[in-house]
């Protein structure tokens, strides 16, 4: 798995360029952030269910069909694998957190997870809402803790991109 700096450095080794000024400024920006992302990835860390079930209840009450007979998440089963999914969402963001590398996520989430959703007749689009929704609660726990509101669109970038990677593949958008 790659990071920030790994995936830069890489490019313009490929190029064979010394860093420049773009470059450097690139990687001063990553570790501007450090603070921001590790507090994040603390936060995940030390209550994960409790913010998979807090973005799981948001989504329930405002699709409370999904839980339903004949709703996605109807059955203890489908539920759990509901929830165990939200689970896999949020550890993914918190490496892609951690690297400064949304692009990760593309190989370990996002690759087949389409495929896999269509064969289950898993609908997207609550999917897509609970990537959303976790980094909702998870922004809301760091401004708790004094984090400024413009740091949080960094917080919300791994949720987005795979929000958007799953939603640009839309199985049954609903």
């Amino acid at each position: 798995m790659r990071d920030a700096i790994t995936g830069l450095i890489g490019q313009y080794d490929q190029l064979g360029r010394y860093l420049d000024r773009s470059a450097i400024d690139r990687i001063e920006s990553y570790f501007d952030e450090t603070e921001v992302r590790v507090l994040a990835v603390e936060i995940i860390n030390r209550e994960a269910s409790e913010l998979v079930r807090e973005a799981s209840q948001r989504l329930f009450q405002a699709d409370p069909e999904l839980l339903l007979p004949g709703g996605n998440a109807y059955t203890t089963r489908r539920l759990a694998a509901c929830l165990r999914d939200m689970d896999y969402f949020l550890r993914y963001a918190s490496y892609s957190l951690i690297a400064g590398d949304s692009t990760i996520l593309n190989e370990r989430v996002l690759n087949g997870l389409d495929d896999t959703y269509k064969s289950l007749g898993v609908p997207t689009g609550p999917t897509v809402r609970s990537m959303v929704l976790l980094a909702d609660v998870l922004c809301e726990r760091l401004l708790n803790d004094g984090v400024p509101q413009d740091r949080c669109a960094l917080v919300r970038q791994p949720f987005e991109h795979m929000a958007s990677g799953l939603a640009a593949s839309d199985v049954r958008q609903r």
